[in-house]
């Protein structure tokens, strides 16, 4: 290592000194005026209790977290903390405002202006505090604010205190007590209400909320015309200190058709043609009064099945969203727009009536793509592709969608270090797929599904050549029919009761020859096969404020049918196996879970938690899975300090690694464990940065003598998961986010040559640089 340093000292790293030095003596106030000052952050956030029982809710102290948190120039942890390069301020103030060129476009891109305390504002926050405070019944607490300065007068940090006493909390509840439907469904829904009680501390957002919920629910019961401002609160706080008496009362100007209970009439849908041009022909339906205007491709159906209202019924607001939810997520409408009118009569029993329009245009049916772009891979490979699309949106008249695309992707991998480099593993792949989608689900009715959401039934075809020029070439065919359905908003469920793959070894090299003669155990994982497989999935994503966590779970299996069936056919038995069709069948079972759960720090900055958790089995027909259904680790969206497919199974770490004579495909096991940790904070513009910490590996569920340390054992398997740590650097648009991840090796799961837990011994041995596209997880 010291060798290395030496090398490198004389040259380069007193240039980059040099460069850092000469920018840190960089004034970042020389354009300020006379009475400006920069604002460098936020010193602290206090908090000072008057007694000990005192308490603030952690839901008013994000309140005034956000109050407080103005960004300083190159935030690193807003408000605290700053990068210790202001690159921004010192273009803004050293470089010419003017420059064309290069350098005006470098300008532009890099410049930030300075933020100052006059534009911060603190007086202004201290008052957003206090009535924050006031507002969720902190009325005798309040804050102050006070600039810190150092010996650079020019800059200022701001130090906020607020000091706590015990909140107003809820005494009596008044309820309306009207007798009348209205005033009775509001008594009960207050009554029932979990915020209104005594001893609920006071807060006017909470107050607010419960307005807000019962005119909701009064809607939904066909009082379309009410409002949450109609129901007001009295607050007496004279009779007890520290309590505050509520009563409920009905505003004094409440309109007379907010009382009145509206019911649906008659229902009309109007379709058109994207050149709204045409005639219209008129059909009555039993839901509906359609309009289509001819000539037109679309079954009679489509509109009124997404339809929530019904004429006779109770008008409820939320069926209109569902309604233009539904239709807007068949994809074939650019334009959907609904329509209310009251009839000016009351019915004799008091009911309103009201009529509702849906009127739609449709979009035009055919897509045609063709994109250039970079792609990458989870498996760490990435490289230049090309993708040509055709699409038919409304195949059949009821949003059924037909696709086909051509792609093709030159590839090569990322991560490569010193003693993982091998340019001969690049490739490159081209194939077709097509896919037709119905949005409904052509499945049994037990399967629970959600009306509220567009369930899919998919039919799909691929075929593609994967060609690693100096190994193999290999052919994958596949079909599959799968159901995508809704439980609820949380809740994906992904079941595929027929999937037929088969895999076709087209030709090897004499190099590849020789590295499966050296692991019989590859011979069967590169063999044509057939494998009939049932698969599903099942994923739940939510937030909880500040939380987001995905659960991703997965169960498959392959061969068992076709096994029991060919069993019962006395199928012929080859060499490989029983065979159908000539070919060998796989025979496994798979399963995957992962979590993923993200805590936000701040609006920028997040914490990102990963655990993933995969094992097969192989057995019957096959010793074996399928090359494509082994587990590896290592790459840009694994342990990042590691090239993929570069550690396990287990401790084994086969000899031509060294040498490079081959690459890592036994690399891969039947049980994978891995977790993740990454900090993500924002740079600057767009940059966004990470420091993120992976560990992780693969083993072995059956013995195989080529594989020394390849089976999985409780009593090594935290010495045998690989360690490694690392920064990204993120380019970040939303729409695109191009990643740099640099990872360094702590721990290899194998035999360095060095002692110690921290093994591997040069430190340019233990880096490994990723390019990639999207965040890892």
């Amino acid at each position: 290592m010291r060798r290395y340093y030496h090398n490198i000292l004389p040259g380069h790293l007193l240039i980059i000194a040099a460069v850092l030095i000469s920018l840190v003596s960089c004034s970042t106030t020389s354009k300020l005026g006379e009475n400006d000052v920069l604002y460098t952050g936020v010193k602290h956030l206090k908090y000072h209790r008057t007694t000990d029982s005192v308490r603030i809710d952690d839901e008013v102290k994000d309140q005034i977290f956000e109050a407080i948190n103005v960004k300083p120039n190159n935030p690193l942890y807003s408000p605290y903390l700053r990068s210790p390069l202001p690159i921004g301020l010192w273009v803004y103030n050293h470089w010419d405002a003017n420059s064309t060129g290069f350098k005006g476009w470098l300008y532009k891109s890099l410049v930030a202006r300075p933020v100052l305390i006059r534009r911060v504002n603190p007086e202004a926050r201290v008052d957003m505090i206090n009535m924050l405070l006031r507002q969720n019944g902190y009325f005798t607490s309040s804050a102050h604010y006070e600039l810190v300065q150092g010996s650079d007068k020019k800059k200022a940090r701001i130090a906020y205190d607020v000091t706590v006493e015990e909140p107003y909390r809820l005494g009596n509840i008044g309820y309306l007590e009207m007798h009348t439907p209205v005033a009775d469904i509001v008594d009960s829904l207050a009554r029932a209400d979990t915020y209104l009680r005594p001893g609920s501390r006071y807060c006017l957002d909470s107050l607010n909320n419960v307005r807000v919920n019962i005119a909701n629910y009064l809607r939904n019961q066909g009082y379309y015309y009410f409002r949450p401002e109609y129901i007001q609160y009295y607050a007496d706080s004279l009779q007890r200190p520290g309590i505050i008496d509520i009563q409920l009362t009905k505003a004094p100007d409440v309109p007379n058709l907010a009382l009145v209970k509206y019911y649906t009439r008659d229902i009309t849908a109007t379709v058109k043609s994207n050149d709204l041009d045409g005639h219209p022909d008129t059909i009555a339906l039993p839901r509906c009064t359609l309009i289509k205007w001819e000539p037109i491709r679309i079954k009679n159906n489509v509109i009124p099945s997404n339809i929530s209202a019904r004429p006779g019924r109770p008008f409820r607001v939320n069926s209109m969203d569902r309604t233009q939810l539904r239709l807007s997520r068949l994809g074939i409408f650019s334009n959907i727009d609904l329509q209310v009118t009251p009839l000016d009569s009351i019915t004799p029993d008091g009911h309103g009536l009201l009529d509702l329009a849906v009127n739609c245009v449709l979009d035009k049916p055919w897509e045609v793509k063709f994109e250039v772009q970079a792609t990458s891979k989870s498996n760490s490979f990435i490289g230049p592709g090309m993708e040509l699309g055709l699409a038919h949106k409304n195949v059949f008249g009821a949003g059924e969608r037909l696709k086909v695309n051509l792609t093709g992707v030159y590839e090569w991998q990322t991560g490569s270090n010193s003693s993982q480099q091998n340019t001969s593993y690049n490739s490159y792949e081209f194939g077709i797929e097509s896919e037709l989608a119905f949005p409904r689900l052509l499945a049994p009715r037990f399967v629970d599904r959600s009306r509220r959401y567009v369930n899919w039934t998919r039919i799909a075809l691929k075929a593609s050549i994967l060609n690693r020029p100096h190994f193999f070439k290999m052919a994958q065919y596949s079909s599959s029919f799968s159901w995508e359905w809704h439980a609820n908003k949380s809740s994906l469920n992904e079941f595929t009761p027929l999937s037929l793959t088969y895999s076709k070894l087209l030709s090897y090299t004499d190099r590849f020859e020789e590295a499966m003669m050296a692991h019989p155990a590859l011979i069967q994982s590169f063999e044509d096969q057939l494998i009939p497989a049932m698969k599903y999935t099942y994923t739940y994503d939510n937030d909880f404020g500040r939380n987001h966590i995905t659960w991703r779970t997965s169960v498959m299996e392959a061969g068992n049918i076709v096994g029991g069936i060919a069993s019962a056919a006395k199928a012929k038995k080859g060499e490989s196996g029983r065979e159908i069709l000539g070919t060998p069948f796989a025979q496994f079972v798979k399963g995957e879970t992962q979590v993923v759960w993200t805590r936000h720090l701040t609006p920028a900055s997040s914490f990102v938690g990963r655990v993933f958790l995969g094992a097969g089995y192989a057995y019957g027909n096959s010793d074996e899975m399928p090359f494509r259904e082994q587990f590896y680790v290592g790459g840009a969206n694994s342990v990042r300090a590691f090239a993929v497919r570069s550690i396990g199974p287990g401790s084994y770490r086969p000899d031509y690694v060294l040498d490079k004579k081959y690459y890592y495909y036994d690399m891969v096991g039947d049980f994978k464990f891995e977790a993740n940790a990454e900090y993500r904070f924002p740079l600057f513009s767009y940059f966004k940065g990470a420091v993120f910490l992976d560990a992780g590996n693969v083993w072995l569920l059956k013995n195989d003598d080529y594989i020394e340390g390849g089976k999985l054992q409780m009593k090594n398997f935290f010495k045998e998961l690989a360690l490694g740590t690392g920064v990204g650097l993120r380019f970040d648009m939303s729409m695109l986010v191009v990643r740099a991840d640099l990872g360094v090796g702590l721990h290899a799961p194998y035999d360095t040559g060095h002692r110690g837990y921290f093994n591997i011994g040069r430190f340019k041995d233990a880096l490994a640089l990723h390019l990639a596209i999207g965040y890892p997880f």
